[in-house]
């Protein structure tokens, strides 16, 4: 049976590379013909002269997706819908009862409002605002045919801050594709310097200034450190750290770096479920984190890497150096995170997962 799916997927953040790796997932599944409609966060849409639009993503990013999925219903039907996130779909409602429609959505918008100022995200103080957008979201939740999420915190939201009943909702987090991120970790041999590695465009957010405070107190002076971002970083008095600019997700030099990298080091001030760390674990690296948003799911404390509370610069330091100055121990938490993200983040399970909840909407409607 064929099934044609448009997929609707915004292009912020960590999405890019979840598209790309649902991309190629997709391509694997010969019963799918996929229409993919990437919603860009740029303003040379013909809502850019209009002011409030133009300030506003949500509103950009619903208008956009909704035109092209029209554009796209011109040229061929579609059997059925993959809207990610749910700010692509507010404007879709009347598409949505003709076609079958998924949801899926790395957290929830009260999810996100818990965790927003870092992101520089402050919930509108104007109460009517409020209640529209609250409005939208759980209509656009009602419409949908399924939901998919990344996290049990998510579906927790989902089912008590939104009413969506339990069995509609799939808690289904993104894949790697494990045999690219498996990489033959050697017995330490304890010559030379301990590799850490931090991967996080938005330095600023992913906890930076952490980063680089722990290593002017003492952590460098036992490590070597490798950092991917698209931010200019200012290492000055730092030897032995190297910036590592314009990677894009799943290269070659960004797979490099993780295969050389003995301890990922991520002190991020506001996430939800990052597929660095994902990334992190399938490389059998363990992970020293933050407490925040639904990573604690991933991260296991004292098994998989240490969890800290999100700007403790100490706290960091010294866990890192724990690891630095254990390599039995970094050797079984990396063997331990490998064996999670084996269990959690398959991505040959978990996009074939995705995509049985697509056809399984599809077909309910062919049935009714």
């Amino acid at each position: 049976m064929t099934y044609r799916l448009g997929f609707v997927m915004e292009q912020t953040l960590g999405q890019v590379t979840h598209t790309q790796n649902l991309q190629e997932w997709v391509a694997r599944d010969s019963e799918v013909v996929p229409t993919w409609i990437l919603i860009s966060f740029d303003v040379s849409q013909p809502w850019a002269r209009t002011p409030l639009v133009r300030r506003n993503w949500t509103l950009r990013a619903s208008l956009q997706a909704r035109a092209r999925v029209r554009a796209a219903l011109r040229t061929q039907p579609l059997d059925g819908l993959l809207f990610h996130t749910q700010v692509t779909a507010l404007f879709a409602h009347r598409l949505m009862t003709r076609i079958p429609t998924v949801v899926s959505m790395d957290a929830t918008p009260l999810n996100f409002d818990s965790i927003g100022a870092p992101y520089d995200h402050v919930p509108s103080g104007h109460t009517g605002v409020e209640a529209i957008k609250n409005a939208m979201t759980r209509r656009t939740f009602s419409r949908a045919c399924r939901l998919v999420v990344w996290h049990r915190w998510g579906k927790h939201s989902l089912v008590n801050d939104y009413g969506v009943e339990t069995d509609r909702v799939h808690v289904i987090p993104p894949g790697i594709d494990l045999q690219r991120w498996n990489f033959p970790r050697q017995a330490p041999t304890g010559r030379g310097p301990v590799r850490l590695l931090f991967v996080g465009g938005d330095f600023r957010r992913k906890g930076g200034k952490t980063l680089l405070a722990a290593c002017r107190r003492d952590l460098i002076a036992h490590c070597e450190l490798d950092i991917v971002t698209r931010e200019h970083v200012n290492t000055e008095g730092l030897a032995n750290v190297r910036v590592h600019r314009g990677l894009n997700p799943n290269s070659p030099e960004l797979l490099a770096l993780y295969a050389a990298a003995d301890v990922f080091i991520f002190p991020t001030l506001a996430d939800v479920l990052p597929l660095a760390v994902m990334e992190a674990m399938a490389s059998g690296l363990p992970v020293v984190t933050t407490n925040v948003g639904a990573i604690t799911e991933a991260i296991d404390h004292g098994v998989t890497g240490f969890l800290i509370p999100p700007g403790d610069v100490n706290a960091l330091a010294e866990n890192t150096i724990r690891l630095a100055m254990n390599p039995v121990l970094r050797r079984n938490m990396g063997a331990s995170a490998r064996s999670v993200a084996d269990q959690r983040f398959n991505g040959a399970r978990n996009y074939a997962e995705l995509l049985t909840v697509c056809k399984t909407c599809v077909d309910s409607r062919r049935r009714a």
